[in-house]
């Protein structure tokens, strides 16, 4: 039977529930799968500032991919890898927002994170990440993707059905686990991957295992080998319990 050495979690709408909290059968069942000698590892679309407590919280010092894997860590607050986002794209996906007044956005830098309220006065002095968009008026965030798929350099994603997120072309979590297994001595077969998003999708299919959150979006499911429970309902620890320790 296929024994899997490394589990990767998205955060939002998968390790967490809609209060962005990590249950306590989730907690326990991640202490289980390091506790058995496997590598478990946060793959979030957050930045390391924002995925950092979560971590903390699970007294986890394993490799971490942030901003969708424009930032690889071999353990919190080692970077392993940093792929940029070209400037001149940030300005013209900024100038693209400032044309849309009633949808928010914000873009990820070394730095920090600077969003519609707070901008970043000269975007050249900056090295960005990841840029996103998000409102509920679906038309409008169509409107956005038709325009944005036509650029060059662009990796098109999304968090949530109400947003686009948008790093360097080839930046993903796949190609990001891709670099953690070389790292580490493992095969894209002897992973795990588990996620609720447009994000996930390529980590999904190169993962030796990839599982959707009950939660997902239907493109999501679509892809994955399994289906798990939601977010509410800790779809995570299930995850580790039925596939990756089968107890």
């Amino acid at each position: 039977m296929k024994q899997y050495r490394l589990l990767a979690l998205d955060l939002d709408g998968t390790l967490l529930n809609d209060r962005s909290e990590i249950s306590e059968t989730n907690a326990q069942w991640v202490r289980h799968a390091v506790e058995a000698g496997v590598t478990v590892c946060v793959s979030t679309g957050r930045g390391f500032q924002g995925a950092l407590p979560i971590v903390e919280q699970l007294g986890l010092d394993s490799p971490m991919i942030t901003v969708n894997g424009g930032e690889i860590w071999t353990k919190p607050h080692s970077l392993h890898r940093q792929t940029l986002l070209d400037v001149e794209k940030v300005m013209k996906l900024h100038a693209l927002a400032e044309r849309h007044p009633d949808v928010w956005f914000w873009a990820y830098s070394t730095e920090g994170i600077y969003n519609k309220e707070k901008w970043a006065g000269d975007a050249t002095a900056f090295r960005w990440l990841k840029f996103g968009y998000y409102t509920e008026d679906v038309p409008v965030l169509n409107e956005i993707l038709r325009e944005i798929r036509d650029w060059e350099g662009l990796e098109i994603s999304n968090s949530s059905p109400y947003n686009i997120e948008i790093n360097p072309v080839g930046v993903s979590k796949a190609t990001a686990l891709m670099e953690l297994c070389r790292m580490k001595g493992f095969d894209m077969s002897e992973v795990v991957s588990v996620g609720d998003s447009l994000n996930d999708i390529a980590a999904i299919r190169a993962s030796g295992l990839g599982v959707a959150m009950g939660n997902a979006q239907d493109e999501v499911k679509l892809a994955a080998n399994a289906v798990t429970a939601t977010n509410q309902e800790d779809g995570v620890a299930q995850v580790i319990r039925n596939y990756v320790l089968r107890t």
